[in-house]
This record gives C-alpha cells, structure tokens and sequence, in this order.
C-alpha cells in the first residue's frame, strides 16, 4: 500500500481504518471528521428514501447525494494538508522557515476544516427539514443521523479552533484579514454546532431511558 499523503476513501473500510490508526496524522481527526459527516449524509439520505410523498424528500435525496460526496472528497484532501502541516512541525526549531511553513500549512489546514464547517451546516438544514416532514418509523434512524451529525460537527469545530491556535502561534494575527475570516467560521460552526446537538437531543429522547 502507497504510502502517499492521499488517502482514497474508496479503499475497504478496513484499510482506511488501519490507515487512520497509523502514528503519522494522514488521515487524521480532519479527515474522519469528514467520514463522520459522510455516514451522516447518507443517514439522512436514508430516512429521505422512505418519505417518498413529499417533493421536498426528493430535493433532500439529491441534495444529500451530493453531500456525501463532499465529505468524501473533503477527508481526501485534509489527509494531503493533514501530512503538509505534520511535515512543516518536524522541521528543527532553529529552521529559519519553520514558523512561516506551519503558518501557511495550519491556515491551508483551516480553510479545508471552514469548508467542511459550510458542509456541516447544509446538512442541518436538511435534518431540520427531515425532522418536519420524515417518516415517523425511522424516527430512530433520524436521531442517530442527528447524533453522527453532531460528532462530525463537534469534531469539525476542534480541528477549526486548533489550526487556528497553530497559525497564530507561528505568526499570524487576529487584524490578517484570512485570520479574521476564518475565525468568523470558526464561531459559525459552533453554531451549527450547538444547533444541531439541540436537535439531536430532542430526537434521541424517546429513546432514552426515563
């Protein structure tokens, strides 16, 4: 198996998960953040298959399709910045490019997390809207999508936060305008963060005990 910082995500689940375990971060949390927002897309995507009544199920199936797909590609790419900004940590400490590597590869790192974020938040919509209109026998499918959702969002959300301790931590700061926009996406997903564990919970409650 190559070792290349590309990690296919259309290998068996159990490569990629031997892959994952490795001590080398590529793929890393970044990357099963992604996984995790993927198994959510298609949960979802699940619960839409049985609401066939309703126009707005069909948008969601398309939608979440597509979705899926992100994710998919988006743990692809954070394993190749995943390995970019592990390289630029090894680099000694009295390299005199080391801070200006880590600072390019945590915000090159960040940006890859941001979008996730935007991809995070596309599937709250939708899980808002399958709450409405989903079929109220996969209702258990629909809390579980919730909650997967929740974790690949929470996940997303620490991986954010830290690129962005790192990039600042190696020169950048709070007045760079790349700085200042990703810091505003970083407090969008916690929002979306908080919102869909909202929602999680109030699915997953009939299923809990009393």
């Amino acid at each position: 198996m190559s070792d290349s910082p590309r990690v296919s995500t259309s290998m068996p689940l159990a490569s990629w998960l031997e892959r994952l375990g490795r001590s080398n971060g590529a793929p890393g949390g970044g990357a099963a953040s992604a996984i995790t927002l993927g198994v959510s897309a298609a949960l979802l995507r699940m619960v839409a298959g049985y609401s066939p009544e309703d126009s707005r199920a069909a948008e969601c199936r398309r939608l979440l399709a597509e979705l899926r797909l992100e994710a998919l590609e988006g743990s692809e790419e954070d394993g190749v910045r995943s390995a970019r900004l592990g390289a630029a940590l090894a680099l000694g400490s009295d390299d005199p490019v080391r801070d200006e590597r880590v600072f390019e590869a945590a915000m090159d790192a960040a940006r890859s997390t941001a979008e996730l974020g935007e991809l995070a938040a596309s599937l709250a919509d939708v899980l808002r809207l399958l709450a409405e209109i989903g079929n109220r026998a996969l209702a258990v499918d629909l809390a579980v999508a919730a909650q997967t959702l929740a974790a690949g969002t929470s996940a997303a959300s620490i991986t954010l936060r830290s690129d962005l301790a790192l990039a600042r931590d190696h020169g950048g700061h709070e007045t760079q305008e790349p700085i200042r926009a990703l810091a505003a996406a970083a407090d969008r997903l916690s929002a979306v963060q908080r919102d869909v564990e909202t929602i999680a919970a109030d699915l997953s409650a009939p299923f809990l005990p009393g």
